[in-house]
């Protein structure tokens, strides 16, 4: 699972630039050395996403004196209330 987990998130993010045989077929160590490049790479871009968010819902707050509301689904998913049928 982890192989190709790997595989997968090296062709994904690196856009374009990889196929999976290419990938797949590389050595070890250079696809590992691969995998954490890029994962060096966009992991401190979604670290300031999130702080970047979080400081700008401050920011609301404590400027108009409300706290930012979660949006509830427009949506409810009950189960099906459905017996199975009796043999």
């Amino acid at each position: 699972m982890y192989l190709f987990t790997q595989i997968h998130e090296i062709i994904f993010h690196g856009n374009g630039g990889y196929d999976y045989n290419t990938i797949y077929n590389m050595p070890i160590w250079l696809r590992n050395f691969t995998f954490n490049k890029l994962k060096e790479h966009y992991q401190p871009k979604e670290d300031d996403d999130v702080v970047e968010k979080s400081k700008q819902a401050m920011r609301t707050a404590q400027t108009d004196g409300t706290v930012p509301k979660v949006q509830v689904p427009t949506y409810v998913t009950k189960a099906s209330k459905k017996k199975a049928p009796q043999k």
